[in-house]
């Protein structure tokens, strides 16, 4: 087990350029496994398969109870903590997930609506692999705190190539199904945790003992980022539950094609979010604030112009990759679109919050969304399907944008008008990336 030692720190803009370029990838990917499930399975198992995998994903999220969020604060503040928030995330990972799992049987037993059009067997792998998601998860996050973002995007992308690689067997053999497309995704994942805790094992500061005192601080610290967290997830995955367990598997077939497109709107902003974490734990204030404020208004004009081509490619982009049975994602799609730039908003200047040590600050602005998202969702999606969730998390998405815009400006001594976009910007960022 080696000992934690200083890193040389890659420039913010390599990093995030990195970063996107993997995410970049990864949507391509895991674009092209959808492509190879829906194409196989038709909307209702594509429908199946996004059910159990968000079942999974959504759960283990839940249950990390902000363990994550205080994994990358305190592993960049508190560099000789790192071997202990290790042990804590193993064990809080196996103890939480698995009361999570416990949970979500519960819950189904009671509500049976809950679980969907899915069997109780095809639910019991899923439910299992939630330690595992939360452990790669935790760790994810603490390799972030020692700038190791190359391991973090190799792990993100080996779950896509396996999928892939994986599925085109099954097709080719006749053999894919929802159950072998489920199993696949989650051996994917478990590479993916494998690769994480071997790095962090062989070449950073390992697994220390479990230290109970640092687990109720990170509980203390997590538990008020963790709500924003939560209902952020919502926002993101909640309306596919809805859809699936109100409106039957087709329609959520449909509805995820949308979302799986829509998301790649959200790639750029997550990298910058991730790669600039770190450096936003180290700034004081009005530092910090310059460089969010800074990271959002060059995200954004790199979005628009992308935004715009998937309004105008949505028949292409749902009906002719996909097939004429997914003609009913266009709308969703186009509508989603619009609410993207709600959620750069969202997790920019809501990462330079937290990272200052003010999560409930963002948790206040993703509750404002999280508020309309369920409000919505539960008055539109009944009547009208995969475009109710669409128009739900659209105007969600752009309510929790403006809301933590003015608490930003608030916290940060700030003008609202400084998280525009000036012209300087443009030609800024155009040299930056020649650059590069």
């Amino acid at each position: 087990m080696a000992e934690p030692t200083p890193l040389s720190r890659p420039s913010l803009l390599s990093s995030a350029l990195a970063t996107f370029g993997t995410q970049l990838l990864v949507a391509v990917l895991s674009l092209v496994n959808v492509l190879i499930v829906a194409r196989a399975l038709g909307p209702e198992g594509r429908g199946d398969v996004a059910f159990l995998t968000t079942i999974a994903y959504l759960t283990s999220q839940v249950a990390l109870l902000g363990i994550s969020q205080a994994n990358v604060n305190f592993g960049s503040s508190e560099p000789h903590t790192r071997a202990a928030l290790a042990g804590n995330s193993l064990l809080l990972s196996m103890v939480f997930g698995a009361l999570a799992a416990a949970l979500v049987v519960g819950l189904i037993a009671l509500f049976p609506a809950v679980g969907g059009e899915t069997s109780a067997a095809e639910r019991a792998l899923p439910l299992a692999a939630i330690p595992m998601l939360m452990l790669q998860t935790q760790l994810a996050f603490l390799l972030r705190a020692d700038f190791a973002f190359r391991i973090v995007n190799a792990a993100t992308l080996l779950v896509p190539v396996v999928n892939v690689a994986v599925n085109l067997i099954f097709v080719a053999a006749g053999l894919l199904s929802v159950t072998t497309a489920v199993a696949t995704w989650i051996g994917g994942q478990a590479l993916a945790t494998v690769l994480i805790a071997a790095h962090l094992h062989l070449r950073l500061a390992g697994f220390g003992r479990p230290d109970l005192a640092l687990a109720r601080r990170s509980l203390r610290f997590g538990l008020k980022a963790h709500g924003g967290h939560v209902m952020m997830l919502g926002n993101y995955k909640a309306d596919q539950w809805l859809v699936g367990s109100i409106a039957g598997s087709r329609e959520l077939g449909l509805y995820s094609i949308a979302v799986a497109w829509a998301e790649s709107l959200f790639y750029l902003a997550t990298a910058v979010a991730s790669v600039q974490r770190p450096a936003l734990v180290r700034a004081p204030v009005a530092e910090a604030g310059r460089q969010a404020a800074r990271a959002l208004r060059a995200t954004l004009i790199a979005t628009l112009p992308v935004a715009l081509g998937m309004i105008a490619a949505a028949p292409f982009l749902c009906v002719t990759v996909f097939g004429e049975d997914f003609r009913e994602s266009i709308a969703p799609l186009r509508i989603l679109t619009v609410g993207a730039f709600g959620v750069i908003a969202l997790k920019l200047l809501g990462n330079a919050l937290t990272a200052q040590g003010r999560p409930l600050l963002e948790t206040t602005a993703i509750a404002v969304a999280f508020a309309v998202t369920l409000v919505l969702d539960i008055l539109l999606i009944p009547l009208y399907g995969a475009d109710g969730a669409a128009v739900a998390s659209s105007a969600a998405y752009t309510a929790g944008g403006v809301t933590v815009g003015v608490i930003f400006a608030r916290a940060f001594a700030t003008r609202l008008t400084d998280l525009g976009s000036p012209r300087s910007d443009v030609a800024a960022l155009a040299r930056a990336l020649r650059r590069r």
